[in-house]
């Protein structure tokens, strides 16, 4: 199954909103990570371009983690497997770095996409110290998911950031956008789904760090048959760069 390229991406705004859409493209959002203080010798997005076994062969290995770009879902989509974690399992929603997308934070699901995959790959990259992201982690570390997404809405810094990536891509930024970001990440032997506009991580299965591509592709088939009439999708991984 292909999976072209490009869609902007989450909910209807304006353009000129303090949070415009991403294009989801690696060039966008590689551009956009690094000026935030991730060094371009540690990590890399990169596209993939099917599903089938000789595609997922081609994505540079390790993956940390895995960004889906797709159409809003029916309202009553839905998938068998998936478990949301509520509050009351601390432990692991401690564990799990996520964000909610409150409604002021516009089309900032892009953002939210890129701090899911490095905050949940903070083991991984060594942020430039004082950096958009470095500061933004550490003042958001004890913070629940939705003090969290005030806190995003109020940063300066990462709104200019988050602008100037939109306006890098190479689509014209629409008033109605119609698609959004997910991210997939493996947390202590667990798959997990972020996606900022539910209330918690969605636990799907057991997974292997080294396997998470191959891990999500299930999940990620799942709901594109939840949206047959669209081909809108897109798929992206977060690499770290072999030294």
């Amino acid at each position: 199954m292909e999976l072209p390229s490009s869609p902007s991406a989450s909910v209807p705004a304006s353009a000129g909103e303090r949070w415009p859409p991403l294009e989801s493209t690696p060039e966008v959002f590689n551009q956009f990570m690094w000026s935030l203080g991730v060094p371009e010798d540690d990590m890399e997005f990169h596209d993939v371009y099917g599903l089938d076994d000789d595609a997922l062969d081609m994505v540079p290995q390790p993956v940390l983690a895995v960004v889906l770009c797709f159409p809003d879902p029916p309202q009553d989509a839905s998938y068998p497997s998936e478990q949301l974690l509520f509050s009351g399992e601390k432990e692991t929603q401690d564990q799990v770095y996520f964000i909610k997308q409150i409604k002021s934070l516009g089309n900032a699901c892009g953002t939210i996409a890129l701090l899911h995959a490095v905050g949940n790959a903070s083991s991984e990259v060594n942020l430039v110290e004082n950096s958009c992201l470095d500061l933004f982690f550490k003042s958001t570390a004890s913070m629940d998911p939705n003090e969290r997404a005030v806190f995003l809405e109020k940063d300066d810094a990462m709104a200019r950031a988050h602008s100037l990536a939109a306006n890098a891509g190479v689509t014209e930024l629409s008033d109605i956008v119609e698609e959004h970001y997910i991210c997939f990440v493996s947390v202590n032997g667990t798959l997990y789904e972020l996606d900022g506009m539910k209330d918690g991580p969605i636990k799907h299965r057991s997974c292997s760090s080294i396997s998470l591509l191959q891990d999500v592709v299930p999940v990620i088939k799942a709901i594109m048959c939840n949206i047959p009439n669209s081909i809108n999708f897109n798929l992206m991984v977060l690499s770290r760069k072999e030294k």
